[in-house]
């Protein structure tokens, strides 16, 4: 259990949740944030870290405020000696 890259794997189960629901590819999102369809599939699964600035392109792309990105379960307590 890793604080850090679980949160990231949270945060892109949201933008595939939120991209699929908005019927958008991830080359539709590569397309509007100017970031590679490869490097969108990594972020996605939590793989890469991500910038405040690309996690703002995301929020501007699916057309979401920052906050609904944030919109998950996350437990803090399980990471209680990571933080």
């Amino acid at each position: 259990m890793n604080i850090k890259s679980d949160f990231l794997k949270e945060i892109g189960r949201k933008i595939i949740l939120i991209r699929e629901e908005k019927g958008q590819k991830q080359s539709d999102i590569s397309y509007k944030t100017g970031l590679e369809t490869s490097e969108i599939s990594k972020y996605e699964q939590g793989k890469i870290n991500m910038t405040f600035k690309t996690f703002l392109k995301f929020a501007q792309a699916l057309e979401v405020h920052p906050r609904d990105l944030l919109e998950f379960e996350f437990d803090i307590k399980k990471y209680e000696s990571e933080v």
